[in-house]
This record gives C-alpha cells, sequence and structure tokens, in this order.
C-alpha cells in the first residue's frame, strides 16, 4: 500500500512539472552566476550578480567579456546588462605599460614589514611583474613558494584629489596586500588578473604626495606564478547608458536563462539560449548561442522602442595590449562583426585560468531596415543611440587597434518601432571561430561542427534560417530535463540540476579524432587546466550517461587510445591527455593508480547497462582486463596513493577508494557476464567477498571509517551509489542504513562535509551520497543543504564544486564539469527498469 502511495505521489509531483512547464519550468534557486554565453570552456560568459546591470559580463575566469544591453524607450535609455564599460588612467603603472621597481624578498620578513617605514634595504631591487616564464610582463623571474614585494611610490597633487582611486591587481595563488599599512586584499586560495577595486576613504586618506607604500605577499601553492599591481583613477569622460532598468526576474533553465525588465512603460524579457542539447550532436557543437528578446506595453499606450547590444574583441585575447582587428561585412545573407588578434598563433598556448587568443568572436544579425550592426567608438555608439535610436553613420569596415589604447564597440540596434499590448521582438547571434580546436599528439582538430559547416559564416546561416525550429528544441529539451530530476527527486533537487547543467556541458569541447571518432574532451577548470582527467569525467559521467551513451564514450574514447596506442604503459590509466587544449601525454605530475582504473571500468559498466549490450567494452577488453587486475592485486585496502580528492593529500587504506576498487572489479564481472566470458563468475564472486571483507575492516560501530587504520573516523562512502545504481547487490544493506544515519548527524547547514578532517565538502559526492538514500524524506534532508549552499552563497563565480559547510563559500574548482554528478538521482531512477 505504501509503495502504491509513493507512486502516485511521485506521479503528481511528475504532472506538477508538465503543467507548470507548458509555461517554461520554473527555477527558483539563484545561482553563484548566471550563464549566459556558453559555447566551451573558451567561450563561457557569465553574469555573477543579482542584476544582470550590476557587473561587467565575465569569463569564468573572471576576466571582462563585454557584452552591454539598453533599451531606448520615447527616448530615454534604461541599461539592463552589463557595465559601463570604464575608462581609467593609470596613476602607477602596471607591467603591461611598463615595468616598474621594488624591493622583494624570498624568505619570511620581520613583522611591520607593511610598514612605509620599515628597513626594507637588505631585500633584492627587481622589476615588475614577477613570476614564472609562462606569465605574462615578467620582468623578475619568481617560482618560490613565496615572495614578499614593497612598492614604494609617490603622487602628484591632481591624483590625490581624485574623487576615487582604484587599486588594479593580479596574482597567482594566495595574495595580500598592503597600501601605508591598511590592508586591501585578502584572497585566499584562488587566482585572478586585472582585478579592479576601489579603495575605500579610509585607504585614500593615508595616501601622501611622498614616501607611499604598497607592500604584497603571495603564497603559490603549485605551478604558475604571477603577481603585478598598479593604482588608477577615473578618466572622467561623458558617460551615457548610466540610467538602469529595474529587473523583476531572473531564472536559470538547464540551457536557457530567463530576465524580465520593467523599462519605464514597457516590460522586456530576455533569454539567453545555448542550444547543448546532448541527444543532438549538431546543437551540441555549435558554435552560435542566441539572444532573444520581448517587449511590450505595460499601459495601454503605444511607446517608440530600440534595443542596443555592444561587445569588444575583449572575447578574443588574453591582455588588453595584444593588437586585435575588427570587421565588418556581409556573407550568406547576414552581416557579421567580428573580431581576433591580428597574430593568430592557433593553438598556441595552453594553461588553466586563460581566455583564448585565437580565432574570432562574432556577432551576427540579419541586416534590414530596422536592424543595423556596426563598429564604432564606445563613446560615440552611445550618444548617437541615446539620442536618435540609431548608430552613427559612415562606420568603418574594418579597425586595427590595440585595445589598451583605443577600444572599439561591436554594436547591434534593433528599431522595434512603435510597441503596444502586443509583444514584439528578436534576437541576435553572438558565436566563436576557434579555427582548430584541440592538439592530439600534435595533430591540430576541427570542431565537430566544421563537419557539416566548412565555414563559420555557414553556421551562423543555419542558425538563423532554423531559429524558431531549435528554440522549440531548446524549450523541450528544458522541460524534460526538468521534469525528469523533479520526478526523481523533487523540485529543489530539478533547480540543482538546472544551476549545474551548462556548466558541465560546457566545460568540453567536442571534436572527431584522427580516425573519425567522437572526442568530448573536459578541461579541468580552475584546479589545473588539465585535458581529458579520467577523474573529472567519472564524477561528471552522471549527466551524460543519463542522456547520451555516445558522449559518455566520447569521454573516454581517448583515454582507451592513450594505453591502447602504447603510449601509456602503466597497468592502471592516465589522469589525462595533457593541458588544455594540447592533448599530447599526461601532464599531473602524480598518478591516481586505484582512482583512474576504478573510473573507467564504472562507467564503462554504466554504458553496458544503459545499451543493453557491452558491445562498446568488447571493443576495450584487453586493457580492461589489464586494469580489473591491477584493481584485484591493488584496489582492497590501497596503499599510499593520491585519489580524487588530491587537494586533501595521500591517504592510505583510503575506504572510499576501496569501495571504488571493489564497484569496479563488480562492473567488470557485468561485463564479462553480459560477454559470456567464462571468467565473469570469478570476478563477480571476487567482488562480493571484498565487499563483505570492507564492511568488517571498515566498521567503527554506528558508521565507517575514512581509512582501515583509523578508528573513531568517518568519510563520505559515495563511490557505493553504484550499487544501487547499476543494480550489482553485493553490498550489505546495512552499509547504507548506518550511513545515511551518520550523514544526516554530521549535515552542517550548507551541507556535508567530505570526512571528519575537514568542514568542507564536494558538491557532486554530495549527491551521490543522498542517491544511496532509499527514503525519500532522507534524500531530501541532504539535499536541502546543498540547494541551500548554491542559492545563499557570497561566492560569486560559475559554481564552486569544493566549498564550506559552514559558511557557504567556495574554497577553490570554479567553472568544472564535475558539477554534472548531480544528474545521478536521475539517472539512477531512469535505470530502474533496466536493472
Amino acid at each position: 500500500m505504501n509503495k502504491i502511495i509513493s507512486l502516485i505521489f511521485l506521479f503528481c509531483a511528475g504532472i506538477g512539472c508538465i503543467v507548470q512547464a507548458q509555461k517554461h519550468p520554473e527555477s527558483n534557486i539563484r545561482p553563484t552566476a548566471y550563464p549566459l554565453i556558453t559555447i566551451d570552456p573558451f567561450t563561457s560568459a557569465w553574469s555573477q550578480a543579482d542584476h544582470l546591470y550590476d557587473d561587467h559580463v565575465r569569463h569564468w575566469t573572471g576576466v571582462e567579456h563585454p557584452l552591454l544591453g539598453a533599451i531606448r524607450v520615447d527616448g530615454k535609455v534604461y541599461r539592463f546588462m552589463g557595465s559601463i564599460i570604464d575608462s581609467y588612467l593609470p596613476v602607477l603603472k602596471t607591467a603591461k605599460e611598463e615595468a616598474w621597481q621594488a624591493r622583494y624578498t624570498f624568505e619570511m620578513p620581520a613583522s611591520g614589514w607593511i610598514d612605509p617605514k620599515f628597513d626594507d634595504s637588505a631585500w633584492k631591487m627587481g622589476k615588475g611583474a614577477f613570476g614564472t616564464p609562462d606569465m605574462a610582463h615578467i620582468a623578475t623571474p619568481w617560482s618560490e613558494k613565496d615572495i614578499w614585494i614593497r612598492r614604494d611610490f609617490d603622487l602628484d597633487q591632481k591624483d590625490l584629489k581624485k574623487k576615487k582611486l582604484y587599486l588594479i591587481y593580479s596574482h597567482d595563488d594566495v595574495f595580500e596586500l598592503y597600501i601605508n599599512g591598511q590592508q586591501v586584499v585578502n584572497t585566499g586560495l584562488t587566482w585572478n588578473n586585472n582585478v579592479i577595486l576601489p579603495l575605500s576613504q579610509e585607504v585614500v586618506k593615508t595616501l601622501n604626495a611622498e614616501g607611499n607604500v604598497i607592500a604584497a605577499h603571495c603564497f603559490n601553492t603549485r605551478g604558475g606564478a604571477y603577481v603585478d599591481f598598479g593604482i588608477l583613477c577615473e578618466d572622467e569622460l561623458n558617460t551615457y547608458m548610466a540610467g538602469k532598468a529595474d529587473q523583476i526576474k531572473a531564472s536559470v533553465l538547464p540551457i536557457q536563462t530567463y530576465y524580465s525588465f520593467y523599462c519605464g512603460p514597457v516590460l522586456l524579457d530576455l533569454k539567453f539560449t545555448s542550444p547543448l542539447v546532448l541527444n543532438n550532436l549538431d546543437l551540441l557543437s555549435s558554435p552560435v548561442n542566441y539572444v532573444s528578446y520581448e517587449v511590450k506595453s505595460m499601459d495601454g499606450l503605444e511607446h517608440d522602442v530600440q534595443l542596443y547590444f555592444e561587445a569588444t574583441p575583449q572575447w578574443a585575447v588574453t591582455s588588453l595590449d595584444q593588437e586585435v582587428k575588427a570587421e565588418r561585412y556581409r556573407k550568406e545573407g547576414m552581416t557579421f562583426l567580428k573580431a581576433g588578434t591580428t597574430e593568430q598563433k592557433v593553438l598556441g598556448k595552453c594553461g588553466d585560468v586563460i581566455a583564448i587568443d585565437w580565432g574570432y568572436f562574432f556577432l551576427a544579425g540579419k541586416e534590414d531596415g530596422q536592424i543595423q550592426l556596426a563598429l564604432s567608438d564606445p563613446q560615440t555608439a552611445k550618444s548617437v543611440f541615446t539620442a536618435t535610436g540609431k548608430l552613427p553613420d559612415g562606420q568603418a569596415a574594418s579597425v586595427t587597434t590595440t585595445m589598451s589604447d583605443k577600444m572599439v564597440a561591436m554594436t547591434f540596434v534593433e528599431d522595434l518601432g512603435r510597441v503596444g499590448g502586443k509583444t514584439v521582438g528578436g534576437h541576435l547571434l553572438v558565436g566563436y571561430d576557434d579555427v582548430k580546436s584541440v592538439q592530439y599528439f600534435k595533430q591540430n582538430l576541427d570542431p565537430y561542427w566544421k563537419k557539416k559547416f566548412p565555414t563559420i559564416e555557414l553556421a551562423f546561416a543555419d542558425a538563423e534560417k532554423n531559429y524558431a525550429k531549435t528554440m522549440k528544441i531548446c524549450d523541450r529539451w528544458d522541460e524534460q530535463v526538468m521534469e525528469d530530476a523533479c520526478r526523481a527527486g523533487g523540485q529543489q533537487y530539478a533547480e540543482i540540476c538546472a544551476a549545474t547543467y551548462r556548466q558541465s556541458v560546457a566545460a568540453h569541447k567536442l571534436v572527431e579524432g584522427p580516425e573519425g571518432e567522437l572526442f568530448f574532451f573536459s578541461k579541468e577548470c580552475n584546479s589545473n587546466g588539465s585535458i581529458g582527467t579520467v577523474d573529472v569525467t567519472y564524477p561528471s559521467c552522471p549527466l551524460f550517461l543519463r542522456y547520451n551513451t555516445e558522449v559518455a564514450k566520447a569521454m573516454l574514447n581517448f583515454i582507451f587510445d592513450y594505453s591502447e596506442s602504447g603510449r601509456w604503459t602503466k597497468p592502471f590509466p592516465a589522469h589525462d591527455v595533457g593541458t588544455y587544449p594540447w592533448a599530447n601525454g599526461q601532464t599531473y605530475l602524480e598518478d591516481m593508480p586505484v582512482e583512474e582504473a576504478g573510473n573507467m571500468i564504472i562507467i564503462t559498466t554504466a554504458i553496458a547497462m544503459l545499451e543493453g549490450n557491452a558491445d562498446y567494452a568488447a571493443k576495450h577488453w584487453d586493457i580492461l582486463t589489464v586494469w580489473a587486475d591491477y584493481l584485484m592485486e591493488k584496489g582492497m585496502d590501497p596503499e599510499n596513493q593520491l585519489c580524487t580528492e588530491d587537494f586533501a593529500g595521500h591517504l592510505a587504506h583510503n575506504t572510499n577508494l576501496s569501495a571504488k576498487a571493489i564497484m569496479a572489479i563488480a562492473g567488470y564481472g557485468k561485463l564479462a557476464t553480459m560477454l559470456k566470458k567464462p571468467e565473469a563468475k570469478q570476478y563477480t564472486e571476487e567482488a562480493r567477498k571484498m565487499a563483505l571483507q570492507w564492511e568488517k575492516m571498515a566498521d567503527d560501530g554506528d558508521h565507517y571509517r575514512l581509512a582501515f587504520d583509523l578508528p573513531d573516523s568517518w568519510s563520505q562512502k559515495y563511490n557505493f551509489v553504484w550499487d544501487k545504481v547499476l543494480g550489482f547487490d553485493i553490498l550489505p544493506r546495512q552499509v547504507y542504513r548506518k550511513e545515511i544515519a551518520h550523514y544526516l548527524k554530521q549535515q552542517n547547514e550548507f551541507g556535508l562535509p567530505l570526512d571528519n578532517r575537514y568542514s568542507w565538502s564536494r558538491v557532486e559526492c554530495s549527491v551521490w551520497c543522498a542517491t544511496m538514500a532509499d527514503d525519500m524524506k532522507e534524500f531530501e534532508q541532504l539535499i536541502n543543504p546543498l540547494w541551500k549552499y548554491i542559492h545563499y552563497s557570497p561566492s560569486r563565480y560559475p559554481l564552486g564544486d569544493w566549498f564550506e559547510t559552514t559558511d557557504a563559500k567556495y574554497i577553490n574548482f570554479r567553472a568544472r564539469s564535475v558539477v554534472g554528478g548531480v544528474f545521478m538521482k536521475t539517472l539512477e531512477d531512469y535505470l530502474k527498469p533496466k536493472r
């Protein structure tokens, strides 16, 4: 009877989602950042503010990718998107203008080193910027762990009288900075470029004509190191579009973000669409996104309305001092605004927190009497639009400039004419042609979309021609994903899925390999920049398994190839195949043997379960056998080695890592059974024995240990979720019951810690643990704090999957694909009939 009631409840909940979906599903979560233009790891633009007009649109790394939007209603202009592109003048130059002189030391200084009167005469003299050779504008090499810097400076009286002064700084990694002894910056573990921070009046009051000191300390945790800083003042130019609309709604769905604004007497609805539809490879790989707008009168009267959009070539550079060329031209029945560097060193660099500086950024539209596209001076374009609702006459066909000297605006205007109670709308297209996407063992690979469209203009023309059809597909996809998630885990869970879908998918690039095989390369954003990391693929895989096993295979194909080709010869898979976008071989310094072997076998097993056959596994049976045998030997009680929680260091006898090995051996047994291999029984029985042995070795009373040899410890055992999801049924049921009961006792306000050592957690791991619960109420109890973390976090970046459960602050790892793992509950629900 209880089962029947539960089924009725779930059916009704699903119907509720469906009814709601008819006018677009609702999502009330406030994400840490709103996805706007999301194509791949290089073209990934977000709003990191509550209101779309409160800040610049930014790349996931934090650098500005300006996209400005304004509406003119009866001659009055309301800005609804982006900040005015501020114009600054250097008071104290950064290294991009000229090398600057300072004293520095690699040894910890005496106390008082931040004081202007501190004696730094024993420190070395050098020039900024300081850092590793791979960074920009380096004048003094620094590759030690720590550096302390003191920069003396004087100020002109005119600068002292400025109303607003700003600090500009770049750093990698942990950074603190003081001006005349007053702390201005304390970043924690992160890295950023060209952050502009207003100086408080308290700091400004300490400034003198002579004898000022900026004192800074940077700690480099690993990899690249960098320090550069200076002081700016506002360039006092005329400011247009300062007036703001009134945002009344913001909602994020899996592949579309919605905003609504009151703009005087009219209502503006704005929609950003990234056609990342996982069961449609042409749309998934499209280099084009859509910005759609609709306007209607709210007072019963007609109003004269024009829309204005503006971008800059900043989308196609890593530094404002790179020379760019912007062009305006017509082709395939459309008008294009195109911008890129003049150097065009395709696939010229790799790294983590970097943007792209090859290929071309585009705005495009079908120009007619109502639509204009032009290259303009930013101030002139705003001035003319404010006065007339049009763009300036006589625009150039091309502009070559260095944006640090002179900015160029790429502008789009549509005159909607007289707008009354009937909705009037339009759209523009935004996209990027990266020319070549990934270097795979020295061979440069095309993006997948070039298989269908030999030129970017043809891709845009097709996107324009099929606009209405694509919108219907994307609307339906949002509805389906939300319905699936709501049915599996309820409304809050569905909203978590909506807030993570695009981040996960857009952290990949789809290409064809040298033999025509499909590769879906992830970038390990904000955690070292590796490409195709196996322990990033594993936590993200539930999303891709649920919606397209061909895409899931494309995340494994290059790892199989790496081992089967003989390039990688160890008896376990590689951690990665390089540093994005160079896939020329593993660059991570340490292996994760049990971790990666388990990951590859488990995902391959899941693919077989979903497809109802093990054909894919059969193609790779020899190497899967090598990995399974390695786990049979090493997996039960892992030695001191890294796992995916490498940020927590090495850990011997890791019970959760052992759980992964057991699940993988069970998976190999399942695959062998499906392929009618004689060894199937051996591996399946061994997995059962290991599971029973694990239960005894890890038992710690009312829970199970973090490590077999650590009594009074505990940890999340999220790897055991596969026993339930894939139906292995080898785990004693009391393991789930004890663990879930213990988790509920250990939760903090914003989530379940990973283990007893720290109060931090991981987003996807928390959902996997919740999925282990058989009771929906327990699932919701574990999910609710995670929803609160996303909704209330003060860390306004694309979602950080490594976060603090006590205060909802992100620790690190923003914009990573691993958040696709939140779809584990959806996957579990989908697989129920197949088990």
